[in-house]
């Protein structure tokens, strides 16, 4: 059974249990492409101790469940023709996975008031998977100029943190209403900054979906910011395929009445398809749900 996006009367005062936290992500190739370069990646981080060796007959007793210390969810769209955007898509999720899964130094700066060390920790991961994609241009002709977005999200309760390359998006459910956490790194948006255009000027143009930074390409700028959870929040990673035929508002409507993560990804998706589906589009939903028990 289902459970609709309402809070309970009062939110519990702890932190949500892995079967409360509901989430879901999925990648559509469109209805023009015929390659998807979106990749996306869902992950709990756990706190484990695995016995190598005993002579204690009850080995298994020893264990108990491992905790979760955070959740890892990425998208990644990638650039360059051919199959040059899905494989550099594919490796950042990787090295950046990677580089998390053994950077102790991620988990205890994420307990911490002080934000800087897991800024610098965030920052210097995506830097890595840069220049990995940058070397591996240059060791085969085939790859050379390859480049992908990230959006990442590291949520370690009660805070998350965003990690941002590119124009794929983060958006932020709360209290019914919808802010984009992340700001487009393309350079309509350096031109709207600047004031040389206005938004509604930018709208439309080439530079609209031209990046100003993003990871492998000429350029790069990982943009970390930190956000606090409740109970009621929602988030959503999108690829720009989702919001070049979705309104922001279409967005918050279906964010709102969404019934689970699997109901508001797939709506969010067949909404683009519906809107034309002129690119790979890709969405991943997160919420908390509190469960009796």
């Amino acid at each position: 059974m289902t459970t609709p996006l309402t809070a309970p009367a009062a939110a519990p005062d702890r932190k949500p249990r892995d079967d409360e936290i509901d989430v879901y992500g999925l990648t559509h190739p469109g209805r023009v492409r015929t390659q998807n370069q979106d990749h996306f990646l869902i992950s709990h981080l756990r706190k484990q101790m695995v016995v190598q060796q005993t002579s204690l007959a009850e080995r298994d007793q020893l264990l108990t469940e491992s905790q979760r210390m955070a959740l890892l969810m990425m998208v990644a769209d990638g650039v360059g023709g051919g199959a040059k955007g899905g494989e550099a898509s594919r490796i950042a999720l990787e090295a950046v996975t990677r580089y998390v899964s053994r950077c102790q130094r991620c988990y205890y700066a994420a307990g911490s008031d002080d934000d800087r060390e897991f800024f610098a920790a965030l920052q210097d991961g995506a830097l890595a998977c840069h220049s990995e994609l940058l070397r591996r241009g240059e060791e085969d002709p085939d790859y050379r100029g390859m480049a992908t977005t990230l959006t990442l999200y590291l949520g370690h309760w009660p805070r998350a943190y965003l990690l941002q390359v590119g124009d794929s998006r983060a958006y932020v459910l709360r209290d019914g209403e919808l802010s984009q956490i992340t700001r487009d790194q393309t350079l309509a948006q350096e031109l709207v900054d600047l004031g040389v255009l206005g938004r509604h000027d930018a709208a439309g143009t080439r530079f609209e979906h031209t990046l100003s930074s993003s990871l492998g390409g000429r350029q790069t700028e990982p943009v970390v910011t930190r956000v606090e959870l409740t109970w009621s929040t929602v988030v959503l990673l999108c690829s720009d395929g989702l919001t070049r035929h979705v309104t922001d508002e279409r967005i918050r409507e279906r964010l709102r009445a969404m019934t689970s993560a699997r109901e508001a990804g797939e709506g969010l998706v067949q909404d683009a398809l519906d809107g034309g589906g002129t690119d790979n589009v890709t969405v991943v939903v997160r919420r908390a749900v509190a469960r009796d028990g």
